[in-house]
């Protein structure tokens, strides 16, 4: 199939450009940006057969079936509608615009085409998560009591802090919006249950010039009764091989049910997991540690992040639900607004549900 991909120069770009090369499925890329030195450097890049500085010339090539785009969020809408107006299924990068009612917009107007709307929460395929989320379906900890996440990663001084992501009026948020949504994916995800209310403090205290939050503090309460944490934020204050081990991020996610828990930390992508329980099922082993090793690919997350965009093409093509969606982005989207509203008012904020 032919693919297109959208904002060289950007994020993730060169990832997701490696994702498309690494599937067979894909026999021709066609890629725009913004950026004319990014986009000289796709000259001889293999499969890619169109490198477009005109969005409306890429969008004269027929028969594109999806594409996949990390453009700045303020153009993220009317480009991802332009798409959809277009019939291409569309992996959008998180996040998918600068307000909830934007993503609502968009997930509207994907289910009325009868097209897939997908978003970059490729976490969810990461082996440890998936583990975390069948033995959470399964009962193996009981009924979940609490979940705790923390998740924080270099200051923005070592991140272009002029840049457009610590931009308001572009990015729409910060820290939330960048990368502790991830995190509240996952607290869904992992769980199987939905967030109804947030109290939270968002603060932009890391000395740089920029008006954005550089770090959150969250309380969720989930549908279930369970209550949940997230501490995320740009703390670091030492980069890389500093910390023995690049990228400098410092992540935690421990979930603790009536009969057991289970929990992991890491620099990085997570990959020792400890689980512990009670259950008649599990008393033969009632403790385990377990490590897991990615599977290695060239493509964004590795052979995980291959299956995670290969299941967003079987939804496109009617076989599945898909890896994330759009109205994944839109929950995650909603518990971001109301934690900025938790934040001005000093009060709980209830969350509409999916």
């Amino acid at each position: 199939m032919k693919a297109a991909v959208l904002g060289a120069g950007e994020a993730h770009f060169a990832a997701h450009l490696k994702t498309l090369q690494a599937l067979p499925e894909v026999e021709s890329i066609h890629a725009w940006g913004e950026h004319p030195d990014a986009l000289a450097a796709l000259e001889g890049e293999p499969k890619v057969d169109g490198i477009y500085s005109n969005v409306d010339e890429l969008l004269t090539q027929e028969d594109i079936f999806f594409a996949i785009a990390s453009v700045r969020s303020d153009i993220k809408p009317s480009l991802f509608s332009r798409l959809l107006e277009e019939g291409i299924h569309l992996m959008a990068e998180k996040p998918m615009g600068t307000s909830t009612k934007a993503v609502a917009d968009l997930v509207e107007q994907a289910e009325a085409a009868g097209l897939a709307l997908g978003t970059c929460y490729q976490n969810r395929y990461n082996p440890v998560n998936r583990k975390i989320r069948s033995l959470v379906a399964e009962g193996a900890i009981g009924e979940l009591m609490s979940i705790e996440m923390r998740m924080l990663t270099t200051q923005p001084k070592f991140r272009n802090p002029s840049g457009w992501l610590f931009q308001k009026d572009i990015a729409g948020g910060g820290m939330l919006a960048w990368l502790g949504c991830h995190y509240i994916d996952l607290m869904r995800y992992l769980t199987g249950d939905e967030i109804v209310s947030v109290s939270a403090e968002v603060a932009t205290r890391s000395g740089s010039d920029i008006d954005v939050e550089d770090i959150a503090i969250l309380t969720m309460r989930l549908r279930s009764g369970a209550v949940g944490s997230l501490h995320t934020g740009y703390t670091l204050s030492l980069k890389g091989e500093a910390y023995g081990t690049p990228p400098s991020y410092d992540t935690y996610i421990g979930l603790n049910g009536r009969h057991g828990r289970m929990n992991f930390d890491a620099e990085g992508q997570p990959s020792h997991l400890y689980f512990e329980s009670t259950t008649n099922e599990w008393a033969e082993t009632p403790v385990q540690e377990t490590d897991f090793v990615v599977g290695h690919s060239p493509a964004y997350g590795g052979v995980p992040g291959e299956a995670f965009i290969r299941d967003f093409i079987r939804a496109a093509q009617g076989d599945g639900e898909g890896s994330a969606t759009g109205r994944d982005a839109l929950q995650v989207a909603r518990v971001i607004d109301a934690a900025y509203e938790s934040c001005a008012t000093g009060r709980r904020i209830d969350i509409e549900g999916p």
